[in-house]
């Protein structure tokens, strides 16, 4: 079977499904919604990172590349395995229904959370705890150095680890040792909401995959600062005595910012890594394809090379281009892993080096449609897909189509697009939908708001924009869109389901076609 069989799907975060808890999670919403994808001939479900996130609710800067977000576990599941009662979750608060209040959100969850472990330990079943403990050893790599993070952490009142005491910001064995003692029942507890995530999510993806849905995941290339990644291996990353970075990521001044980005991730030493026969890059995507079935890579640029700030600097204006491990890296993963199963975001200003990086070792590239307008050499334009690209109608970090459509293409643009269609657009997603499914690349994925025709108000996320952001969800309501009809049968139509046969969607077919 091909690596990347044609296909379909969508782009949506579980935090965005609906349910009663204030935020999505992995219970009955996310069965339904793989229910929906089936029904409408989709094979690709492809969601935002998963782990535990902090300050700004970003799932691009988590807590752990390894943790789960325990915000997405399930209560009901949670009645259902026994640590809850339906009594328990009697109290459920006035949760608005398209927007996540994450604070309000967090603190409930965490509430029951704590209520279903103390239910787990105090009914001590031995094959609930025998689960437990294998799935713990199983995954101590990371699970250890989490457990403790987290709980010093919440010890330290949340400060990020480099304000915490020297002994425990910069592991000193011995005091480390006694906190691990002393936080023994702490560290249990979160091995145990772990677990319980991970339980969760993989009958998810069991399900999914059983139907014929596969997960395409997402991890960006550098980790946050704040991080149990980073505490736990202050080798692998360029940091002073004290644990600060030295060098940070980011991208230089552009068209769009004449100061750059600086982002403050730490940066990679990356030959340090390369001597180790870059272990810990390789437990990474081993337990990230343990969990989703392909990855996208944010930032895949950075392989080839990355733009260095000093760690002082407050703007990315005083950086240089480094060289990042190139072929070297993947040759090791490819040797160890066998084919990727990785799609490049090679989005922005990408050299060629860095399109023969993703050439060499097949990884398919990203084309964006919204990013198509303004000339017939534009790569993102359908006539210069190849197979081997992921289409997007947008990304989460886009405006959605139709608020795109309304409040940014310009004239000149809309004129691009009436002259290459060679008709005057007025129905925007039809348009794209259409456009994106006739494509000659092998897979097509819209972004949820895409599907039930949003405007601007359901964005996921307007980068450099501090506070509202991902937040959206949508309704039950809203799954009963129009618009669900004609992505069957563009499906159908232009063959992303070819194991499926006419028949199935003949009614459908005749119906879109009126």
């Amino acid at each position: 079977m091909d690596l990347f069989p044609r296909s379909s799907g969508i782009l949506l975060h579980p935090t965005s499904l609906p349910g009663r808890f204030g935020i999505g999670d992995l219970g009955e919403w996310a069965y339904r919604f793989v229910d929906w994808l089936v029904e409408h001939g989709q094979s690709i479900w492809q969601v935002l990172p998963l782990g535990p996130t902090s300050y700004g609710d970003s799932p691009y800067q988590t807590l752990s590349a390894f943790a789960g977000n325990t915000n997405l576990i399930s209560l009901d599941h949670l009645v259902e395995d026994g640590w809850l009662t339906s009594d328990d979750l009697a109290d459920i608060p006035d949760f608005p229904t398209e927007q996540i209040d994450y604070g309000w959100v967090i603190y409930y969850h965490d509430q029951k959370l704590e209520l279903a472990y103390e239910r787990f330990a105090a009914q001590n079943d031995s094959e609930q705890r025998k689960a437990l403990d294998a799935w713990s050893a199983q995954n101590a790599f990371w699970l250890d150095d989490w457990a403790l993070f987290f709980t010093l952490k919440q010890k330290n009142e949340g400060r990020p680890w480099v304000e915490w005491p020297d002994n425990e910001a910069l592991q000193d064995g011995r005091t480390l040792s006694r906190r691990r003692s002393y936080y023994a029942d702490q560290l249990d507890k979160q091995r145990f909401f772990q677990w319980v995530f991970h339980k969760q999510w993989f009958n998810l993806k069991t399900y999914a995959n059983e139907r014929g849905v596969r997960i395409f995941g997402d991890i960006p290339i550098f980790v946050a600062h704040d991080s149990a990644d980073v505490w736990a291996n202050r080798d692998a990353f360029y940091l002073d005595d004290k644990g600060n970075p030295e060098i940070v990521a980011g991208v230089p001044p552009d068209y769009f910012s004449a100061t750059g980005q600086r982002w403050g991730n730490p940066l990679y030493r990356w030959e340090w890594m390369k001597n180790r026969r870059y272990e810990w890059w390789l437990n990474r995507l081993k337990s990230a394809l343990s969990v989703v079935d392909y990855i996208r890579v944010d930032h895949f640029r950075g392989f080839d090379a990355y733009w260095e700030i000093p760690g002082e600097e407050e703007t990315a204006i005083n950086g240089e281009w480094v060289s990042g491990p190139g072929s070297d890296f993947f040759k090791a993963v490819q040797k160890e892993m066998g084919d990727l199963p990785i799609i490049a975001e090679d989005l922005g200003v990408i050299t060629q080096t860095v399109e023969q990086l993703r050439d060499d070792f097949n990884l398919p590239g990203m084309k964006v449609l919204q990013f198509a307008w303004s000339d017939p050499k534009n790569p993102f334009l359908p006539h210069n897909h190849r197979e081997n690209n992921v289409v997007y109608s947008g990304t989460h970090d886009n405006n959605t189509t139709v608020g795109w459509w309304k409040d940014e293409l310009d004239d000149g643009a809309r004129g691009f697009m009436a002259d290459y269609l060679n008709y005057e657009v007025t129905d925007i997603i039809d348009t794209f939908m259409r456009m994106g499914m006739a494509s000659v690349a092998h897979t097509f994925i819209m972004p949820m708001q895409d599907i039930l025709g949003l405007g601007s108000e359901s964005r996921m996320n307007t980068p450099g924009r501090l506070g509202g952001n991902w937040t959206w969800r949508f309704t039950p309501e809203q799954l009963r869109s129009q618009v669900n009809d004609k992505l069957t049968h563009y499906t159908w139509l232009y063959q992303r389901r070819p194991d499926q046969q006419e028949k199935e969607y003949g009614d459908v077919a005749v119906k879109a076609a009126s």
